[in-house]
């Protein structure tokens, strides 16, 4: 067995340019460990199968809920449980790592322009 480290900053390098971007970099389980690259406003959505794990590596989060907003700061983290909508945004852009079930697509129930059904590896 072959185990390797992961530098994730080199990871995050290897984006590609724009706005918004996700991609594989571990697997643990039956657990995918993504990193995600996004400045803007996304689209209402939830993991009606899933709970959803966000770490900010960079920037700010804002999560937005139906009822309030949670601003998620670098160094910080936010566990959305299954089933609740939410729509994360960011004015100037962040940096995250998303933890989620193998198979989970990037808009959850919803499908768009924008929904990822399968994931690249970085």
């Amino acid at each position: 067995m072959n185990v390797e480290k992961i530098n994730l900053s080199e990871k995050f390098g290897k984006l590609p340019v724009g706005d918004y971007a996700v991609r594989l970099v571990a697997k643990m389980n039956n657990y995918d460990f993504k990193i995600v690259k996004f400045k803007g406003d996304f689209i209402w959505h939830s993991h009606p199968a899933t709970d959803e794990t966000f770490i900010i590596m960079e920037g700010t989060l804002v999560m937005s809920f139906r009822d309030r907003k949670v601003e998620v700061n670098a160094g910080e983290m936010i566990v959305i449980p299954k089933g609740v909508e939410h729509k994360p945004s960011s004015e100037n852009g962040y940096k995250a790592i998303l933890i989620e079930p193998e198979g989970v697509s990037n808009t959850g129930d919803v499908k768009s322009e924008i929904t990822i059904e399968k994931f690249e590896w970085v």
